[in-house]
Parts: C-alpha cells; sequence; structure tokens
C-alpha cells in the first residue's frame, strides 16, 4: 500500500520514524512518502518537506508567516494527489494536518485518514472536535486522559495504544560513558546538568540566554546543551557567548542519561527527561503577544506534559515573566536536594506506570496498515 504521512515537527519525525518502521515489517511492499526530518528518511519515507522550513510556533510567529505556511499547503494538497495514497497519516501539527483532512475527505477526494497523536483540543479550541469528527476516520491517542475526553465528553471512539517515547526510550542504545565523555570533551569527574533549550529556533532565541546565565551560580557542575537535529551548533554560540558550555548535537538521550538535571523547555522533552528519571526545571518564554493571546485561549494549568499527565505539580513551571534567572537558580538547587529528588523520581515512576508497556508504535502500525 502507498501510505503519505505528515510530520511537521521534531517529535513527529520521531514518533514517525518508528511507525515507519513497524508499517514496513507489517506491509513488505510500503511505499512512503510526506513530511517529517532525517529520522523518518532513514527509517524509510521518501521526505518531500523537511519540518524546519514548516516549525512556526505561537500565535504571532503564524501571522508573520501566512503566505508560506498557505503555499506549504497548496503544495502538499497537489503532491498527495499526484501520489495517490492509500493512506494519509497525520501526525500532531493540528493546525496545518486538520486543513490538509478537511480537503483529503471532500466529495471529490475521500481518502482515507489516520491522526496519529491527537490534536490537544482539550488544552484550547475544543470545537475543532466538529472538524475531527467529520473529516477524521481513526483518530489514536497518546496520553491516557485523552480517551475519556474524546469518547465520554465527546461521543468520539478512540485509540489509546500506549505512548510511543517509551518505545523510542527503549530503543535507546546508551554509547560507553567513556567514548561519549572523551569524543565531546566532557569532564568525566564532574557531575552534569543538561539544557534543553526546544527544537525551534523562535523558542531557542527566547530561552537559551537564560538558562546559560545561571551557569557562573552552578561551578561544581557542567553544563551541556542538547542541540536539536535541525539547528546547527553556531545558532546556539550566537546566544551563549562565551559561557563555559558543551554543545552536542542530536544525542539528548546520551546526555540525560548522565545527568544529575535538567531545564527542559515544555513540550516533548518534558516527558522524555521524566521517563530518563531525570530531575528538571520546565521553563518556558514565547513573545508577548503569543503569550497574551495564550491566556485567553488556553484553559489548562500545566504546560509540561508531566503535570498534565499525572494532573498535579510534579516538576516546577517557570512561565514568562517567572522565568528569571534567579528562579531558574532557587529550583535548580532544590532538584539537587537529595531528598528532593528521591521524592521526584518516586512520581516518575506513577507516571511511568501511567503510559502503560512499551510497543505502542507496533500496536498502532498494525491498526492502520489493518483498518481497511
Amino acid at each position: 500500500m502507498k501510505y503519505y504521512i505528515i510530520a511537521g515537527e521534531a517529535s513527529g519525525d520521531l514518533h514517525g520514524s518508528n511507525l515507519i518502521n513497524e508499517i514496513i515489517k507489517i506491509d513488505s511492499e510500503a511505499e512512503i512518502r510526506g513530511w517529517g526530518g532525517n529520522k523518518m528518511k532513514k527509517a524509510g519515507a521518501k521526505i518531500i518537506k523537511h519540518y524546519k522550513e514548516l516549525a512556526f510556533m505561537g500565535f504571532y510567529e503564524v501571522m508573520v508567516n501566512l503566505r508560506t505556511i498557505l503555499n506549504n499547503i497548496s503544495f502538499c494538497k497537489k503532491d498527495i494527489l499526484n501520489f495517490n495514497p492509500d493512506k494519509i497519516i497525520f501526525i500532531d501539527y493540528p493546525g496545518f494536518n486538520l486543513r490538509i483532512a478537511k480537503w483529503a475527505k471532500s466529495d471529490k477526494n475521500n481518502f482515507k485518514t489516520y491522526y496519529y497523536i491527537a490534536p490537544q483540543i482539550w488544552a484550547w479550541n475544543e470545537n475543532r472536535i466538529h472538524e475531527i469528527k467529520k473529516y477524521i476516520n481513526y483518530l489514536y491517542v497518546i496520553l491516557p486522559f485523552e480517551k475519556d475526553f474524546f469518547e465520554i465528553k465527546h461521543n468520539f471512539p478512540v485509540k489509546y495504544l500506549g505512548h510511543p517515547l517509551l518505545d523510542s526510550i527503549k530503543n535507546f542504545t546508551k554509547i560507553g560513558n567513556t567514548d561519549f565523555i572523551k569524543k565531546n570533551n566532557i569532564q568525566s569527574k564532574k557531575p552534569t546538568i543538561a539544557i534543553l533549550p526546544g527544537s525551534r529556533k523562535q523558542e531557542i532565541k527566547k530561552i537559551l540566554s537564560i538558562m546559560v546565565d545561571i551557569i557562573d551560580d552552578f561551578t561544581d557542575y557542567q553544563f551541556i546543551i542538547a542541540s536539536a537535529p535541525n539547528i546547527e551548533i553556531s545558532y546556539y554560540k550566537n546566544i551563549i557567548k562565551n559561557k563555559n558550555v558543551i554543545i552536542i548535537k542530536n544525542q539528548t538521550y546520551q546526555i540525560l542519561s548522565m545527568s544529575k538535571a535538567a531545564i527542559v523547555t515544555s513540550g516533548t522533552a518534558t516527558l522524555e527527561t521524566a521517563i530518563l528519571k531525570v530531575p528538571q526545571v520546565v521553563c518556558y518564554k514565547s513573545s508577548l503577544l503569543s503569550f497574551l493571546l495564550a491566556k485567553i485561549f488556553i484553559k489548562i494549568k500545566f504546560i509540561s506534559l508531566v503535570n498534565l499527565i499525572m494532573n498535579k505539580e510534579i516538576v516546577k513551571e517557570l512561565i514568562q515573566n517567572n522565568c528569571t534567572k534567579q528562579n531558574i537558580t532557587k529550583e535548580l538547587k532544590n532538584i539537587l536536594d537529595l531528598n528532593k529528588r528521591k521524592d521526584i523520581l518516586i512520581k516518575y515512576d506513577q507516571l511511568i506506570s501511567k503510559l502503560g508497556s512499551s510497543g505502542s508504535s507496533k500496536r498502532i502500525a498494525i491498526d492502520i496498515v489493518l483498518n481497511k
């Protein structure tokens, strides 16, 4: 069969690659084309657009890049028609994907549509449920509470088959610390604190300078920035200036696996950090306009997936004006305390148990391939 997959972010590329690996095992004649990144390409997809061309975050950023977004939508529709897939698989990225889904289910097209990693309409824009009901044949959720949200509140059947990050982290092959330390000029006797500033240039520009500003207050530790695969090292260097920090590209899990703590921009990375059992401080900062609009429209108590899944504060969140050098320093010192660390790790175990067992990518791939 022919599959067209659309992923617009780094996390979508990761989950898409695991899904593609499993689809190919089930359907040996699978032909896969779509939008994503290097991981999906390595798994076997022909990538037409890289997600680094698509990552516009926040209300203001979307508005100023509207022409590019509309051009991408037009190009995507033409490419799907030319490829004529048996199934279209959307991965997260709802602003773009729901537009394509509406077109894909029009009377003249009527493609089969599968949405993997459901739009987070429980956070904002709940009215999108009407589009989902109308344009999506099968919806797969990855957060435990989402099943009740869609099925009980909105009477729309979904499937929760586990969280794909459990697969990604299980498949992670830890490099021997000795080789990793030597290759990256890491001090073997100095404990590490990881900095995960996000995967988009806009968010990195907003937050990284504040994150590295605390380094001088933690001279007993070394700091390592986990560079996103789509961002050039020079971009980070221009922001951190002469700060004593190591930058390592595309080795986030390896960095986290040897870290005592982490400073993390909200998003998928907060859950990855928790599954790898690293105490963390969550930081988030956006443009003033995006923040003000978010305060009006977004209706959730937390921004990190860790706290959202547990429905209580497990990790500290420092948002917008609270994201300061003083506050990050205070909270980082707190989670480096031995007793506090033990408490966090116990709560992480409770979180992981909520997510279920590994193997979700395989279960979802089977469901997609076999569903007619």
